[in-house]
């Protein structure tokens, strides 16, 4: 009876649960999904680089034939407004039509059962799609530079803009994605978000009226156009593309955060 009742009661005691494997850390874990991307999108990077850049070029030449050449500040709008586009293009519309796909897809059980924290697994989908957009809309730069006879010595910038600018849009791209019910109204958004980076963004502010001054505020890439157009002044003002470049990356920091608690709410669902 003893041993009997020894082994009843050693049956009915908690036992903690353990540890299956450890979690993976941030920085490795966010290697890992950025490497898996990218190889996932490089077959798909010639035509995104290519419709993403022949827009942007289209838009300024149709905008050459209503805005005047030699340096003026119309000119730098268009010019900074349609490289940054070609980061809109694929950061915010092709991210929110990737995450909605995903979502609808049932793609993040997969991650969800992956020991990896959510973060990396926006940031990683992010800076993948984001890594396209560089050789665009350096090529973009420099055509504009030549249509609108602009300086090409303030082009290094880009290596700022793109990736500040593209963490701002990657993350709202992929925050619609994942907190769209359906795939159709992802793809909606995302189409809409990129129609008021176009809109709002290449076209020359002064000729705007108040109200969609106001809007052009709020959207995040207005910040990397401002700091872009500015290097193509006679004298630049520095600290202004510095203050638009840090507004851009706090923007950037805000909207991938909200990505990331996207992604957890759709991943428990």
């Amino acid at each position: 009876m003893t041993t009997a009742a020894h082994v009843v009661t050693t049956a009915v005691v908690p036992v903690p649960p353990g540890v299956l494997a450890p979690r993976a850390r941030f920085f490795p874990a966010l290697a890992a999904v950025y490497r898996a991307q990218l190889s996932r999108a490089r077959v798909a990077r010639i035509p995104l680089l290519f419709v993403a850049t022949f827009q942007s070029v289209g838009i300024m030449v149709l905008m050459r034939g209503v805005v005047d050449g030699g340096g003026g500040s119309e000119a730098r709008a268009v010019v900074a407004g349609s490289s940054v586009l070609v980061v809109a293009f694929v950061a915010l519309n092709l991210l929110a039509q990737y995450f909605g796909q995903l979502r609808a897809g049932g793609g993040l059980d997969h991650y969800a059962t992956l020991p990896v924290p959510p973060a990396s697994v926006v940031l990683g989908a992010a800076a993948a799609y984001a890594s396209f957009t560089l050789p665009g809309t350096l090529v973009t730069a420099v055509f504009g530079c030549v249509l609108f006879g602009l300086p090409m010595s303030g082009l290094w910038i880009l290596a700022a803009v793109v990736p500040l600018a593209g963490a701002a849009l990657a993350g709202l791209g992929a925050a619609m994605g994942l907190l769209a019910p359906r795939q159709e109204l992802a793809t909606l958004a995302g189409q809409l978000g990129m129609s008021a980076a176009l809109l709002l963004g290449v076209l020359p502010a002064e000729r705007m009226p108040d109200l969609v001054v106001w809007a052009r505020d709020l959207l995040p890439s207005t910040y990397g156009v401002e700091a872009f157009a500015e290097t193509f002044a006679p004298h630049p003002d520095w600290a202004a593309v510095v203050l638009d470049l840090g507004i851009c990356a706090a923007v950037g920091v805000l909207s991938l955060a909200l990505a990331t608690w996207a992604y957890r709410r759709a991943a428990v669902r």
